[in-house]
């Protein structure tokens, strides 16, 4: 077992890609949030008669067909796209932890309960479940929809906490704490929940780049973030009657979900291969 999450952290700084996705996530948070004030407002329109133009000197990315700053753009999507990723997954992995640390705490009837729920929510495909609840709310607000996918995302942490749980459930320190007459509450907090926190970044990581993909694919279906608000998956929407005439529309919002979701992944794969006991 890997001994702490500053270790696990540590180990996973050491892989190259690990090294590299987390720069480029930080650089681009960073760039998120504090490029826009010094960029044009990505909902100006100064010549719509003039429409899309391609990258210059002065529009590095070009504009789009209602003559908007692409640069502007792409950098208030990828603070709206981030958020909707980051806040969705917390969300997702807080009704996660909870389910799957009382499960396996629990066991018994309990235990049953919840995972047969569980496994009844697993059945259904997610995309199924979102494309239908988002398809009869015409117009849903940003914050509706981090909740949307955040309680239709928490249903594999459950598992992935309760399997460590049970794996921990008679370590000898759990088992101290149990007999020096600690509530269950200050149990699962202080010992189980700590030592599952490492299998629960990964999964956050990984879940973070399935957000923006399924955010990207619902706000191209026209479903997820609604115009004005940019968004990576919109921006890709709205290019696609000028895919031929004016490319960079569609080029640059789609590197950057390539990008995100890239940097993403090898950041996640970096923290899983420090989670093998065997890279110790």
């Amino acid at each position: 077992m890997i001994g702490s999450l500053h270790d696990l952290l540590r180990r996973a700084w050491k892989n190259p890609s690990g090294r590299w996705g987390a720069l480029a996530l930080v650089l681009l948070a960073i760039v998120a949030l504090a490029a826009p004030p010094l960029l044009p407002d990505p909902a100006a329109m100064p010549d719509t008669v003039l429409g899309a133009t391609p990258p210059s000197t002065m529009h590095p990315m070009g504009t789009d067909q209602l003559n908007r700053d692409m640069l502007a753009r792409v950098v208030v999507g990828a603070r709206i796209s981030l958020s909707v990723a980051v806040l969705a997954v917390l969300l997702s992995l807080t009704l996660g932890a909870l389910v799957g640390l009382v499960a396996g705490y629990a066991g018994g009837w309990v235990d049953a309960i919840l995972m047969r729920g569980v496994d009844a929510a697993l059945a259904i495909p997610r995309l199924f479940v979102l494309l239908l609840l988002l398809v009869v709310w015409e117009r849903i607000p940003l914050g509706a929809l981090i909740l949307v996918i955040g309680t239709t995302g928490w249903f594999a942490t459950s598992r992935l906490v309760r399997g460590e749980v049970l794996r921990l459930r008679h370590e000898p320190f759990v088992t101290a704490s149990e007999a020096l007459g600690a509530p269950a509450w200050r149990t699962i907090a202080r010992h189980l929940l700590p030592n599952a926190a490492g299998p629960l970044l990964v999964a956050a990581t990984l879940g973070v780049g399935d957000v923006i993909l399924l955010e990207a694919g619902l706000s191209f279906l026209g479903l997820g973030v609604q115009p004005p608000i940019p968004s990576w998956g919109g921006m890709v929407l709205d290019a696609r009657p000028l895919i031929v005439t004016a490319p960079w529309t569609a080029i640059f919002p789609g590197a950057a979900i390539v990008m995100t979701v890239l940097s993403v992944n090898l950041l996640g794969d970096a923290l899983q291969a420090a989670l093998d006991p065997r890279s110790a």
